[in-house]
């Protein structure tokens, strides 16, 4: 984890802020905009497994979701768990989103259950969780340990997201982002010589 001085953790606290902030609204304002004005129509371009045409969904699921209660239930673990992770610096959080939205996503297209359409950003949350979880256990520095530890503590709950328990839920695109997660935090550790410079 970075070593932040005082004069610069309020910088990046509103730095971190501006772009979870940003993101969660876009979030929202898709959300409302599909259910008032396109009638759930955007939800058609989310990850449909197998189909050519679905993968194109790999961009825009994440971005999507299944009404306002889905979008409500993922708004706060992505705030907190993107904020952990933002916590490493904007370079390695946008490695990580980037694997776990892309990779993440294409598991979904490759081994998800069909007919189906797969959308929401808990994809890229449980990627979050398996990031931190990884990065606790494979860098074993007093920050990444904490993290892991109270990021499992607040959101250890969830793993069972990864089993086929619940009907209606995308287990699929939970699994495939939990072990993209790990395999970020897998590489960065690789490298981590070029992207930890605080470590």
């Amino acid at each position: 984890m970075q070593n932040f001085f005082p004069d610069t953790l309020v910088e990046d606290l509103v730095f971190h802020s501006q772009i979870l902030g940003a993101w969660i609204t876009a979030l929202w304002v898709i959300e409302i905009l599909d259910q008032w004005l396109f009638r759930n129509a955007l939800d058609q371009f989310g990850i449909r497994p197998r189909e050519e045409g679905g993968l194109i969904g790999i961009l825009f699921a994440p971005m999507l979701h299944g009404g306002f209660q889905h979008l409500s239930a993922n708004t706060a673990p992505l705030l907190v768990l993107g904020w952990f992770v933002l916590l490493d610096g904007p370079r390695v959080f946008a490695i990580v989103t980037t694997v776990v939205w892309v990779v993440g996503g294409l598991g979904v297209w490759l081994f998800g259950r069909s007919p189906s359409v797969h959308v929401g950003v808990s994809g890229v949350i449980f990627g979050y969780l398996g990031y931190l979880l990884s990065r606790g256990y494979l860098v074993q520095s007093p920050a990444a340990i904490a993290l892991a530890v109270i990021s499992g503590f607040l959101y250890g709950g969830i793993i069972w997201g990864v089993l086929p328990l619940r009907r209606g839920s995308s287990w699929e695109g939970h699994l495939c982002g939990f072990l993209s997660g790990g395999l970020a935090a897998y590489y960065l550790d690789q490298i981590a010589v070029f992207i930890y410079p605080y470590v």
